[in-house]
């Protein structure tokens, strides 16, 4: 048989798979080398027949990491709900929350099924922190660490955020107990009791229950689910009541995985200055990105109006509880609340990661998860692709989660304990609203891998949703 036949013969074998949902949207397919040993081809044959299955797009190539199916999402379209402008208002966290959280289930539909195997990236940490542990300590041991954080640790911080567009220098950071924790030392330095602060919406409740604890009162923006916040909205706020602070994930915001552009971010700036605001960059989920890490919104930040906060907890665990923050022109008054609730950091943990990150081992496990994510993303966006109903999805390029919108019908808060009883845990929309907007939506996580189990749950919303009832037109 000619070459020509080969490929033909090839490309044809797989379009039926995919077809035939062999390869499923989001997933790879196999290796050049295996197909090639399995099929007894040669490699320019094998690439050929790739090269034109992507030029009809079924498959694309992904640097590194080989040819994936490609998902076909477009008949989902965005979602459309926009959050209302109401007047501040104090908060009161749902107990559906604590629920959620109290069941680890944050990102996990499943979450008794927990996560299987530690991949490698986590497992090179535990050495590393290991290492740490059994290093002699000299005495240290019987001491406290400075507020601001192992040395080595801010070090290989810095040098991490210099690559992303930020050289900031060791004095200007400070390590935390986690993100939760850099976002509630911004506040409690910035604000003071019964002030205003604008956050997204949606938008992230664990910044709900630390305006709450601080008796602050909250002021609801609009996100788009390509742009984030809403700086036109922003500046109406602002014309109509005094805000102290404004919270802002300009890279990933949950729950749909918007991001900022460039003019958003520094017309932000320019109304901070104007108004005299304090930004708090939530900047966790950055580093998930699938493409080209964004710079931080830190690095435009030429007036010291933005606090920076982030951790490890979205790119590499969520049970390290390692974060830092450089607070600009809070900084010292930072450093003091630091000292005052939290006393210090653990030295040894910090200088495994830090010996970790110096090694190359962040670097290596960001390729990986990278990587991961954006198949299970794209796996997830097939799954909901294929749900009955009228049904809006956000296709994010890093993060953890999309944004699904349902019929105006559906309401997902008395959908909650109908699905724990199937053992489902989901996450309301109204979570993510302090006014409790978005009753039909829904974040869902694509975190962990998508086996059986994970699957069958989620084929198993639509039914309890209601969606096979509702108007798809």
């Amino acid at each position: 048989m000619s070459d020509t036949f080969r490929y033909q013969e090839l490309e044809s074998w797989l379009e039926r798979g995919i077809r035939e949902l062999r390869w499923r949207e989001g997933e790879r397919l196999p290796s050049i080398r295996m197909l090639c040993g399995e099929r007894g081809l040669s490699k320019a044959t094998v690439q050929h027949a790739l090269q034109r299955l992507e030029a009809r797009g079924l498959v694309e190539a992904r640097p590194k990491a080989g040819y994936f199916v490609c998902v076909r999402s477009s008949d989902l379209g965005q979602p459309l709900s926009r959050a209302r402008i109401e007047a501040p208002r104090p908060v009161s966290v749902s107990d559906l929350l604590l629920d959620i959280m109290g069941r680890s289930a944050a990102f996990d539909l499943l979450p008794e099924l927990r996560c299987g195997d530690l991949p490698p990236g986590v497992v090179a940490l535990n050495r590393s922190i290991g290492r740490a542990l059994r290093r002699p300590a000299q005495g240290s041991y019987q001491y406290y660490d400075e507020p601001a954080g192992d040395e080595g640790l801010r070090a290989q911080l810095a040098l991490h955020l210099s690559r992303r567009g930020w050289r900031v220098g060791l004095d200007r950071l400070c390590i935390t107990s986690g993100c939760q924790n850099a976002l509630f030392l911004g506040l409690m330095a910035s604000c003071s009791r019964g002030d205003v602060v604008a956050v997204e919406s949606p938008g992230f409740y664990g910044v709900m229950q630390l305006i709450e604890q601080l008796e602050l009162q909250v002021v609801e923006v609009p996100t788009g689910n390509d742009s984030g916040m809403d700086v036109d909205a922003l500046e109406e706020v602002l014309k109509r009541w005094k805000v102290r602070a404004c919270i802002v994930s300009p890279a990933f915001a949950t729950p749909g995985g918007a991001s900022m552009p460039e003019s958003a971010k520094r017309r932000l700036l320019a109304l901070a200055d104007q108004y005299d605001l304090a930004v708090i960059e939530d900047d966790i989920y950055a580093d998930t990105a699938f493409g080209p890490v964004p710079d931080p919104l830190k690095a435009l930040d030429d007036n010291d109006r933005v606090i920076l906060c982030s951790s490890f907890s979205k790119s590499l665990s969520r049970d390290l509880r390692l974060g830092w923050i450089s607070g600009g022109r809070w900084h010292e008054r930072i450093l003091q609340l630091k000292l005052v609730t939290q006393l210090a950091s653990s030295r040894s943990l910090q200088q495994g990661v830090a010996e970790f990150m110096a090694d190359g081992g962040y670097a290596s496990h960001l390729r990986r998860q990278r990587t991961g994510l954006r198949e299970r993303r794209d796996q997830l966006i097939a799954m909901l692709s294929r749900w009955p109903g009228q049904v809006r999805v956000s296709v994010p390029r890093g993060g953890l989660a999309v944004w699904a919108e349902l019929s105006a019908s559906v309401d997902t808060l008395e959908v909650y304990p109908k699905a724990l009883e199937q053992g489902v845990v989901i996450t309301p929309g109204p979570l993510f609203s302090s006014s409790g907007q978005f009753r039909n939506c829904l974040r869902i996580s694509f975190a962990h891998d998508w086996n059986g189990a994970r699957r069958d749950a989620l084929t198993s919303l639509p039914g309890l949703l209601g969606l096979e009832n509702s108007n798809s037109g």
